[in-house]
């Protein structure tokens, strides 16, 4: 049984957890702030979704990272050694609350989260959609709303594409990090768009 857990409780993780609990899979999340700050948020989602410190998220087999880019590096810098574990990264790279983009210098931005987590195996997905429309019901005017998943790794691709199929979503995979371009907000042309796909 793969562990699953969730770095960031802001909207986009809060949105993550509600939709893993809804579908009854278990599933830990942590902030920075620790496990008794989100004592309200866990007891809205119920017995599916527990509250644990940074190291112990950290440690699960598939881990979603939803953080304000601003502290994200922070956020992975001390925790791993990430041993192939899979790293969903849900993150876009603006500032907050300006909402500039970030210079990146041209990398992609699962390219930074990479080499912040070096070991970890890093598929960007989760980030397109806005938290309000993440949290929605995938399925939308007949069909099933698109996730795109990117990332270097085919097995982890699979399991993540796998994961969002079975929250209901139509996992869509653009290719590869670079392809990952695609969704990044500001600037990608698939950021917030809100796709649903028939058949």
């Amino acid at each position: 049984m793969m562990s699953i857990s969730i770095i960031g409780a802001g909207a986009i993780g809060s949105a993550i957890a509600r939709k893993l609990a809804r579908h009854g899979i278990e599933a830990t999340i942590a902030n920075s702030r620790g496990p008794q700050s989100l004592q309200g948020l866990v007891k809205e989602l119920g017995p599916h979704i527990k509250a644990v410190s940074l190291e112990e998220a950290s440690q699960a087999d598939l881990i979603f990272v939803a953080v304000n880019w601003d502290r994200l590096e922070g956020a992975l810098k001390d925790l791993g050694p990430w041993n192939g574990r899979i790293l969903v990264d849900a993150n876009n790279a603006v500032s907050v609350p300006s909402y500039q983009a970030v210079d990146l210098g041209g990398r992609a931005s699962s390219r930074a989260v990479a080499e912040w987590a070096p070991g970890a195996r890093v598929v960007k997905a989760f980030n397109h959609l806005v938290a309000p429309v993440l949290d929605a019901d995938p399925e939308a005017e007949g069909g099933r709303r698109v996730l795109f998943v990117s990332g270097e790794d085919a097995d982890a691709k699979k399991t993540v594409s796998d994961l969002a199929e079975r929250l209901g979503f139509a996992a869509v995979d653009l290719g590869g990090e670079s392809e990952g371009r695609l969704v990044q907000f500001p600037g990608g042309p698939l950021a917030i768009l809100n796709l649903v796909k028939f058949g």
